[in-house]
């Protein structure tokens, strides 16, 4: 193979642009500040299902790290800080989407709304996190192929990243579907307690569909860019990556700054704790 560094490469080449340190530099940045204001808030609120958000977070910066260290490389990018950012920003989302299953979980306990629920409240992480886990796995599986930096393995690498990407999608389609129906159902319903509650968790559940929307726009622009041919434009502009993941991804994490949901963990809390007095 003739210099699979070099872009200008018709057979292989680990990026087709050389990649921008200003534009890696900046979200290193946003993203460090994004995900220690969750700490923080994390912290201060025990809001402990929300640890995926912040270790998804952690992966979003170093892998733009790794983005940076590339773009001082061109054209020789070297394999491991390239496979640093593939595989980090290809599963961060996978990390959010499980701290947003768990959360409308909270959301039906807090308004005792189980019976509104198309899943059992208690089968209703176990389902989506394991679809998440099994979406996290594949797309890695596809990114570890890319290591092997031949065509064949890059172009059947990218073929597993694709299976895992739409794997993501369906499910959290139908995560989506499920919150719906939830919102819907306990909207029309008549319950005093249920209701009081459901008003409190109305902006929770509006943060929620904003960010699916945010991680689903993203999984199918992956899937679009994965799916395509290596000469595709697609493939070819860098701007792609930060507009359709970059900024999206970064918005999810806004949403949950703006929308925590540390007061749905306490109410939990309180709820224990009457109970408990009660008895």
């Amino acid at each position: 193979m003739d210099n699979p560094n070099n872009p200008d490469n018709p057979e292989f080449s680990l990026y087709r642009y050389n990649p921008s340190l200003a534009a890696a530099v900046i979200f290193i940045v946003l993203f460090i500040t994004a995900t220690s204001l969750h700490i923080f808030r994390l912290y201060r609120t025990r809001t402990w299902f929300f640890i995926p958000m912040v270790v998804g977070g952690f992966f979003e910066w170093i892998g733009y790290v790794g983005r940076a260290i590339s773009a001082t490389q061109s054209p020789n990018w070297a394999l491991g800080p390239f496979l640093d950012q593939t595989l980090l920003l290809l599963v961060a989302p996978g990390l959010f989407a499980a701290s947003i299953y768990m959360q409308l979980g909270r959301i039906i306990l807090a308004t005792d709304g189980e019976k509104y629920s198309l899943i059992r409240r208690t089968w209703l992480t176990k389902v989506f996190v394991t679809g998440d886990v099994l979406s996290f796995g594949i797309q890695a599986a596809g990114g570890g192929m890319i290591a092997g930096g031949t065509d064949t393995s890059v172009n059947n690498g990218q073929k597993i990243i694709v299976i895992g990407l739409a794997v993501q999608i369906v499910f959290f389609g139908f995560f989506t579907v499920v919150a719906f129906v939830f919102n819907q159902r306990l909207r029309r319903a008549f319950s005093n307690t249920a209701m009081d509650a459901g008003d409190m968790c109305q902006k929770h559940l509006n943060a929620l569909y904003a960010s699916s929307i945010l991680i689903v726009v993203r999984s199918i622009l992956r899937v679009l860019e994965y799916a395509k041919a290596d000469d595709a434009y697609i493939m070819k502009y860098e701007w792609f990556v930060y507009v359709f993941d970059s900024v999206l991804m970064l918005g999810v994490m806004v949403v949950f700054l703006f929308v925590y949901p540390g007061d749905i963990s306490v109410k939990l809390r309180e709820s224990r704790t009457q109970q408990l007095e009660s008895r």
